[in-house]
Order: C-alpha cells, then structure tokens, then sequence
C-alpha cells in the first residue's frame, strides 16, 4: 500500500552533523554586540574570547585548575596541536572506529611517523576492545563517532591511576554527552557541532597533568606556530586567557557567546543532555517500528545521541552491490532535500550507506516527529523504482 505524502514539514529542515542548526531563538540580532573592527588584542576583544572561554568551563562543569584555550582550524586544529605537542613521550594506544579516528591514525603513523603504536580498530558500527587499551601509554581516540553514530557508552574503561594521557576528540560529544573531566587530560571540540555555532574554532581542555607534559617535554620535530602551546619550556598561558595564537573571527566569537547563555538557559550541560537524549528517542521509536531501517551502532549503550546513522536493512536494498546501495540512499536523502524537510542527511562520503540525523541539543523534537512519516515516504517512493 503506498504511503500518502505527508501534509506537515518540519519547521526547520536543518539536521546537519556540522555545521548543526543554531537554537530556535537564534536571529541575525544575536550578533549586534560583535566586537567587529576592533583588534583582538584590544580590551573589547580579550574579554570577550575570556567570557567564551570562562563559560565554556561553567556550561561543561570545566574544573577550575583546568585550562581551555581557543585554537584555530576547528578540532582538527585542536587536536593536531595537541598531538604534535605532546606525543612521542611514551608509547601510544590509539583507537579508531570511523573515519575522523582513522585520520589520527594516519597523522601519528604516517606524519609524526611514530612507531611505537597499537592502534585498536573497529569497523562501522562497533568499538573496539576497550579493556585491551594499556593506559601507561598515551591513548588517543574519540568519544563520540560522528561519522558512524558510536560512542563510547562511559569513562569507566579508563582508570584514575594510569600514567600516560588520554586525548579525547569530543566534538560532536561536547555539550551533549556527560565527559568525565578526571578521566581526560587532553580534550577538544569545535563551535560548530553541538551548539550551532560557527566554523574554525577549536576548543582544547588541557588537565594538569597535560600542562606538565607541556612543560616537561619537547617533541623532537619542528612545530608550525599554530600549534605551539609553549615558549622556554613554559605553556604560553595567554593562549588559555584568550590571547589566541592567531586572529579570531570576533562575529563568530559572538556567535558562541550566545549559544553558551543558550545552553545556561537549557539547565546547562544536563538539560543539553537530556534534550539530546530525547531527541534520540524520538528515532529509536521510530526505527523500532519499521523494518526497512536500522542503527548502524550495534550495542544500544554505543549509540550516539547527536549524529544518528542509521543503515538500510530492507531486503531489496541489501541485495544489491555496495555501489547501488550507496545510490539508493543518496536518493532517499536527495528527494527528502528536494522536498526541504530534511538537508544534508546523506551518510558520510567514507560511511556506508545510509542516512545520518543530527539529534543534538538545538534539534526541536517536534522537527523529529515532523520528520518521521517522511523518512517512510522517501522510501517507499524510491523503493518502487528498484
């Protein structure tokens, strides 16, 4: 029996995994206060970087002896500089399960050409062994898989007396999942994921057993300037008082302030949390009721709450080759963006085939439920032409 397209859209048609839709409040407005024309360096300028600074650490219940810097080119940045600055100490333990991991892997491996290095991989849809993880070395991964709907379910494989650091990409994570501050020493995250706001900002949280890393090591390659944390064996602490290494974007510093007083406005970190998790209920439900979709995270615990990829089960579909079931989904999500009730929720280029749907925080749950009847639509529209 053919479905009858749906009468209601949702109100915003905007379920990108990055850049994510901005809160329902947002306007142009937001931004009128924006330091614009004015240095960086100047009065204006530093105490705005500081108050983005300062209320990431209360949004995130940040401890205070931590410290958290603004670096350029967005989590890449963040994590780059980390890794560059600090690896090369001690062995490494590095995870991959998808494809932002896997290109960690690579720059430790194959740039940084470290090899004293175990890397614990996974395919699309699992983690790997966490307990086989050896916490004397310094342990890299992710905690939230945006490209494959991962995550990691908790902090409790990593214990409180390991000796070397764990460096944690969290963007994607960051203001939608509980992080466990005494379990990470390096962590990052960019503006444009959870909170909606604008690119090529990264966040990087350093403990302070980071800072003695710091500032007791030098790694033995030359280090662009972009990623120098540190001058005479000191950490250059104005980079983590919002002195930024290079020039900022003051627009989209403005942009985050107001995502931040967004967030405090939510219940912080655990109204985010919650609103994302409902969210991700609203899918769970759904798929539970269709046979034709699916999660792409096997174990229910590993599921992401903010980048949702599902996988294409029905039968007609999984008979076909990799190549035609790739084309079939990127009808789905072409005919849902033709329509605009759904943008950008293709599968990522490097994910299997499928379809990915931001839940996160600034997603309205009506939008989901809106949402749903034509996901259901789409494929039964493009399943007759198979």
């Amino acid at each position: 029996m053919s479905i009858k397209k749906p009468d209601i859209r949702p109100n915003n048609p905007q379920f990108s995994s990055g850049p994510c839709t901005k809160p329902s409040t947002w306007t142009l407005d937001v931004l009128s206060d924006a330091a614009l024309g004015r240095s960086h360096r100047a009065s204006v300028g530093k105490d705005k970087l500081l108050a983005a600074i300062e209320n990431t650490r209360t949004v995130l219940n940040i401890p205070a002896n931590y410290k958290i810097g603004i670096l350029p080119a967005s989590d890449t940045g963040a994590i780059e500089a980390a890794m560059w600055s600090m690896l090369g100490e001690r062995p490494i333990d590095i995870c991959s399960w998808e494809s932002f991991g896997a290109g960690w892997v690579t720059d430790v491996v194959k740039q940084l050409k470290l090899e004293n290095v175990t890397h614990h991989e996974a395919a699309y849809g699992k983690l790997p062994d966490l307990t086989a993880l050896n916490f004397n070395n310094d342990v890299i991964f992710t905690w939230n898989g945006t490209t494959s709907g991962v995550k990691v379910p908790n902090g409790d494989f990593i214990p409180s007396n390991r000796t070397g650091l764990t460096i944690c990409d969290a963007t994607s994570a960051a203001f939608a999942q509980d992080l466990e501050w005494d379990k990470l020493d390096v962590t990052t995250f960019s503006w444009q994921k959870a909170l909606g706001g604008e690119a090529a900002h990264g966040m990087l949280v350093l403990s302070p057993k980071a800072v003695e890393r710091l500032e007791s090591y030098t790694p033995p390659w030359p280090l662009p300037k972009i990623f120098r944390l540190t001058k005479g064996g000191k950490l250059i602490d104005g980079i983590f008082k919002g002195a930024t290494i290079n020039t900022p974007s003051m627009l989209a510093v403005e942009d985050y302030l107001f995502a931040l007083d967004w967030a405090t406005a939510q219940g912080g970190t655990s109204g985010l949390v919650s609103k994302a998790n409902s969210n991700l209920k609203v899918l769970a439900n759904f798929v539970a009721e269709v046979n034709w979709l699916d999660f792409l995270a096997i174990d229910p615990n590993t599921r992401s709450n903010t980048s949702v990829c599902l996988k294409i089960v029905d039968p007609r579909v999984t008979a076909l080759d990799a190549a035609a079931q790739m084309k079939f989904a990127k009808s789905l999500a072409k005919l849902l963006d033709d329509e605009a009730v759904a943008y950008d929720i293709g599968s990522y280029r490097d994910a299997p085939a499928g379809l990915r749907i931001w839940t996160g925080c600034t997603v309205e749950q009506a939008d989901l439920i809106a949402l749903i009847p034509w996901l259901s639509w789409a494929f039964e529209t493009q399943i007759k032409k198979i």
